[in-house]
């Protein structure tokens, strides 16, 4: 393992890969249709870097990915970072007019595009005016037009040296951005989340620690790799540890399931939908799931129930969760391996060394017990928002705490207690509900198997809950059984007034239910 040579430290992500090429050799880095040893991966990445200074990319140059999951996505990264230059993951989600912005709000230079993906050629999604203010676009596939393919763009740095590319790599300091990862922009526009070489190694090792991350693990990454729990928590702590990288290309349960079972797999992060899903499956007693061992989830409140039925059903040996934000790096708090199943189910553990966690309210830190917003300080915290001094003032106080927006207490052992976002409460009759605190309670149901719950308008409450229910596969209620059930099992303020079953839920990318396209439908119904 990479962090037991005393010797090495980390600084840039440039000296990990050839670390890990030096220290795992010939060992399988990547599966992917073809498979990668770490010492191919690193030739691969050294290539790719002596492509981009061929093509003119400087230090501190911001280059986009918008592509789906695959090795050459993740090289690429490499590489470009390698160059000293900055990531910039776009979704594959986002449209020709949503690249057009965070290309004018970022500043890139340089777009490495899908090419055909799920029916769409994306380049031809790109408005006139966002390809002219491109140097290039590359085409991660088959390449129309006047597109550059990628093998051809990668083909033309072999006029580089590797005297060139030492002198390159040089440049690069352990303090100096790696890339920046722009926020969903629920509310107004996306911001960019600047993050440095060594912080974001060092939280990858923190965090690979708590969790128990092992040599030759078979990590299978289903996460967007424009995503920090795909990018950070799937493809560099591979690099890292020394397992294998098996990216996947889009969320379906049934070939999630078909992959564990003929592949191999021994650990899956994820937030909770990806496991859902899995536990919803029709067939899931057909899948032989036996080489499960490790199951990471979280970026969203984890109903208990979840994690039993991740260990009883889907057979992970060990089931940890966390707490983090794309401001945080991705991270947070963490459960540790072998933490008790009741810490791991109701908490989202303890933070890393050098990282401080607490609960504040009016600019004042809370006692132990006392709900409040959960605040982080310390080496994983951001740099800040790129060219937006105002909006990193107001996330980033004077004392260097990073205000979440997430509520939250810590408990009298030290672990935090994920309650709910502050945007997300709304007030029943004078009372505060929390959504989050409502769906653990119905995840006990029986029945329920998916449920997600927002606010709606009330002529005599001012607010009260609307529940939205996928129920388990091969169970059945109705919305008056859920509500006679809640009414047995919480507060009556907290029950829920009216109960949407479906078969499905509108999700982001990133696996989470999309409560504002939610809230939305019930205010055009209402």
């Amino acid at each position: 393992m990479i962090k037991e040579d005393a010797d090495w430290k980390f600084t840039t992500i440039s000296d990990l890969c050839a670390r890990a090429a030096q220290v795992y050799g010939t060992r399988t880095a990547i599966e992917d249709g073809i498979t990668l040893t770490f010492v191919e991966l690193d030739a691969a990445r050294r290539r790719i870097a002596k492509a981009m200074i061929a093509a003119g990319v400087n230090k501190g140059d911001r280059i986009m990915i918008w592509a789906p999951n695959s090795w050459r996505w993740f090289a690429t990264a490499l590489g470009l970072v390698s160059a000293g230059a900055v990531l910039i993951p776009a979704s594959t989600r986002f449209k020709g007019g949503e690249i057009a912005e965070l290309v004018k709000r970022s500043g890139t230079s340089m777009l490495f595009s899908a090419g055909d993906f799920l029916g769409t050629y994306y380049p031809d999604q790109l408005k006139a005016e966002t390809t002219a203010a491109l140097r290039q676009v590359v085409v991660i596939g088959e390449a129309r037009g006047t597109e550059k393919d990628w093998d051809s763009f990668v083909a033309a740095g072999d006029v580089i040296s590797d005297t060139e590319l030492a002198e390159r790599e040089a440049t690069i300091a352990p303090d100096d951005l790696c890339d920046m990862l722009f926020t969903s922009g629920t509310t107004g526009y996306p911001k960019g989340v600047m993050y440095g070489h060594q912080q974001c190694l060092k939280g990858v090792d923190a965090w690979a620690t708590k969790v128990g991350i092992r040599e030759h693990d078979r990590i299978l990454v289903i996460p967007p790799l424009f995503h920090v729990f795909g990018y950070r928590a799937g493809a560099l702590v591979a690099l890292m540890r020394g397992a294998v990288f098996m990216p996947h290309l889009t969320f379906h349960a049934g070939e999630i399931l078909e992959r564990v079972s003929s592949e191999k797999v021994s650990v899956i992060p994820g937030p909770p939908a990806i496991f859902h899903g899995m536990l919803q499956h029709p067939e899931l007693d057909k899948f032989d799931t036996g080489s499960l061992r490790l199951g990471i989830t979280g970026s969203t409140v984890v109903p208990p129930i979840l994690v039993r039925r991740m260990r009883d059903e889907l057979g992970f040996e060990g089931v940890v969760t966390g707490y983090g934000l794309t401001e945080s790096g991705g991270y947070g708090t963490m459960c540790l391996a072998d933490d008790s199943d009741e810490v791991i189910a109701n908490t989202a553990g303890k933070a890393a060394p050098g990282v401080e966690v607490g609960i504040m309210c009016k600019g004042k830190l809370l006692p132990q017990g006392q709900p409040g917003e959960i605040v982080i300080r310390g080496y994983i915290v951001m740099k800040g928002y790129f060219n937006d001094p105002e909006a990193t003032a107001e996330t980033i106080d004077a004392e260097g705490w990073l205000h979440t927006g997430d509520v939250g207490h810590i408990d009298t052992d030290g672990n935090l207690h994920i309650e709910d976002r502050l945007k997300d409460m709304y007030i029943a009759g004078g009372f505060n509900c929390y959504p989050a605190e409502i769906e653990r309670i119905l995840s006990t149901h029986p029945a329920i198997g998916i449920v997600a719950v927002i606010g709606v308008p009330d002529t005599r409450l001012g607010e009260v809950g609307k529940a939205f229910v996928i129920l388990r596969t091969g169970t059945s209620a109705t919305e008056k059984d859920i509500i006679a059930w809640s009414r047995d099992n919480m507060a009556n303020y907290k029950c829920p007034r009216s109960v949407d079953i479906r078969t499905s839920l509108p999700t982001s990318a990133q696996g989470k239910v999309l409560k504002n396209l939610l809230r939305d439908e019930a205010l055009q119904h209402a």
